[in-house]
């Protein structure tokens, strides 16, 4: 790193030279973070709690599935299922399919863990009288 120095001559001249210093670095000992980690019951709660609001909008549903989405992670069953019924409340059929569908990429290649999903799921279903991806052909496309 160089680092200017202003020198006086012999006549009393200013002159500006640069020297070069060498630092040694610190031994690197570093707290990122003194938040509080917050647990999966906590997370699952958290989010049933966003989902249960009862005066939530299309618009903060689609938010939270994104956000939610953009996890790594896949969501719980009772997560899902408060957000199937908050579209239910909202009368949205097209956005709970989309759930399911998003559910499903976000399985990846774990072939279990979409049908466990729609096992649990499948009173709230029922319940609400919601199609399934499947159910409606959409996974032939």
């Amino acid at each position: 790193m160089f680092r200017p120095v202003v020198r006086l001559s012999t006549s009393g001249v200013r002159s500006l030279t640069r020297t070069r210093q060498c630092y040694s670095a610190p031994l690197a000992s570093r707290c990122y973070s003194h938040a509080k980690v917050e647990t999966d019951e906590e997370f699952d709660a958290r989010w049933v709690t966003y989902f249960s609001k009862p005066d939530i909008d299309a618009w903060e549903l689609k938010k939270g599935m994104n956000t939610l989405i953009g996890y790594d992670l896949v969501p719980e069953p009772k997560i899902l299922d408060s957000a199937l019924r908050a579209c239910r409340r909202l009368n949205d059929l097209a956005s709970a399919i989309r759930i399911l569908e998003a559910v499903k990429d976000k399985s990846g290649p774990h072939k279990d863990i979409y049908p466990y999903l729609i096992q649990e799921l499948q009173p709230t279903l029922i319940e609400l009288g919601i199609s399934t991806p499947e159910d409606l052909g959409m996974d032939i496309l």
